[in-house]
């Protein structure tokens, strides 16, 4: 099923790779601190910072049924995937590239940055559906985690020089050029991993998908959640997590307006958030490989709780900093974890539309939140975030404990 030794080799290698080339950008084109500093120095307002967050889901999760239907009927995955990535970050260089035009007026450098910040997460649409079909079925259960928590930890450490270059970068070069030094080799790094795609080697006895058209992709969405109750239980998990993940911006947010955060503050919590990245990934990822991912989920919650808890109890920005880790180390571990638990609730031939259902749930929630919460954080304050996080992460373990596991307990005990 997953080719022979030398093919499973070649491919662990090349996701190996992807954790070291993916892992930068996320620090260099950080929806959770690089993103809001760029708008807040453009005096971006609230809503708007809420907007560029909510567009990274709402573009996403619209986009699933096309990028779904598009996995489902591709008979090499793995090159439809790179050629769809590749498209992704010319377009982002594009604006990047052109960034000086309208960098005269903030306003309008605001709203084109919002227009391309959602076409480009238009094309996030494609990741799970072609990414977790393509782990589930080229590397074995117990190849999942481990080396790619290393690749992953490499590509942390990258990241971490680049957020050491970030204060140096926004302090010594002008603006808009500044940023676009940022944002250009944030799209370096994402070049390079949308090739590796490209030569991974799909087996001819892979296990297929069903090809569904677009119209057939939306027809199947509700018998995904009728008629699999363990997956309806695990989006009902998940989808919390989700939205308390999503909420991630808002903590850069809260230290900029109650702390009045530098330059230096916002490069610290760029390298934290890699080092968390780093940490969570080597040592879930071993976890996930030993007790598989059911565990990792339960942990991802308890570290989301631990957050707004702290959050909650304390008022100071060197607890923020502790609270940050937490709530990354959750987020880190909930993404490592996502896929695979999807793999044990859903049928091998179906996986595109499955990851796409669960997506799609989670990115609406979570972008409903975010334009929710948006306004009530101007009017009452950032209390209302961390309870928000708080509540979630409480969620989401109920339903984990006594949901979720007696669903999974049932399937199991069927077969």
């Amino acid at each position: 099923m997953y080719g022979s030794k030398k093919d499973i080799k070649h491919n662990l290698t090349l996701f190996f790779v992807d954790g070291i080339t993916f892992t930068p950008s996320l620090t260099l084109i950080s929806v959770a601190a690089i993103v809001p500093y760029f708008l807040t120095r453009l005096d971006a307002t609230t809503f708007q910072i809420a907007l560029a967050a909510s567009l990274a889901l709402v573009c996403n999760f619209t986009a699933q049924p096309f990028f779904g239907s598009l996995a489902s009927r591709s008979r090499q995955m793995n090159k439809t995937f790179g050629k769809v990535l590749l498209l992704q970050r010319s377009i982002f260089m594009i604006f990047v590239i052109s960034m000086p035009v309208f960098s005269a007026n903030n306003t309008l450098l605001i709203w084109m940055f919002l227009f391309f910040w959602g076409l480009f997460h238009i094309f996030v649409g494609s990741y799970g559906v072609f990414f977790t079909p393509l782990l589930l079925k080229l590397l074995p259960p117990d190849k999942r985690g481990t080396v790619r928590g290393i690749g992953f930890a490499i590509g942390s450490l990258l990241g971490l020089g680049s957020a050491a270059l970030i204060p140096v970068v926004l302090r010594n070069i002008s603006f808009p050029y500044n940023f676009m030094l940022i944002f250009s080799l944030g799209i370096f790094f994402l070049l390079v991993n949308a090739v590796l795609f490209m030569y991974m080697r799909q087996p001819k006895e892979i296990t297929p998908n069903i090809s569904m058209s677009v119209r057939q992709y939306f027809k199947g969405m509700p018998a995904t959640i009728i008629e699999n109750a363990p997956f309806r239980a695990m989006i009902l998990t998940t989808m919390f997590l989700v939205v308390a993940n999503s909420l991630l911006p808002f903590y850069t947010l809260y230290a900029l307006r109650v702390f009045s955060a530098t330059e230096s503050h916002i490069a610290a919590f760029a390298a934290l958030a890699v080092l968390s990245v780093a940490f969570a990934h080597v040592v879930f990822g071993a976890v996930v490989d030993r007790q598989g991912p059911k565990i990792t989920l339960l942990i991802a919650t308890l570290l989301v709780i631990s957050a707004g808890v702290l959050a909650l109890t304390t008022n100071s920005l060197s607890f923020l900093f502790l609270v940050w880790v937490l709530a990354n180390l959750g987020n880190t571990c909930y993404l490592l974890t996502a896929s695979l638990i999807i793999g044990e609730v859903s049928p091998s031939t179906k996986l595109p539309l499955y990851v796409g259902v669960q997506n799609i749930i989670s990115l609406a929630l979570s972008s409903l939140v975010l334009l929710l919460l948006a306004p009530l954080i101007e009017n009452i304050g950032f209390v209302l975030l961390f309870a928000a996080v708080l509540a979630c992460g409480l969620l989401s373990l109920l339903i984990n404990m006594f949901v979720l596991r007696k669903a999974m307990s049932n399937q199991a005990t069927a077969a």
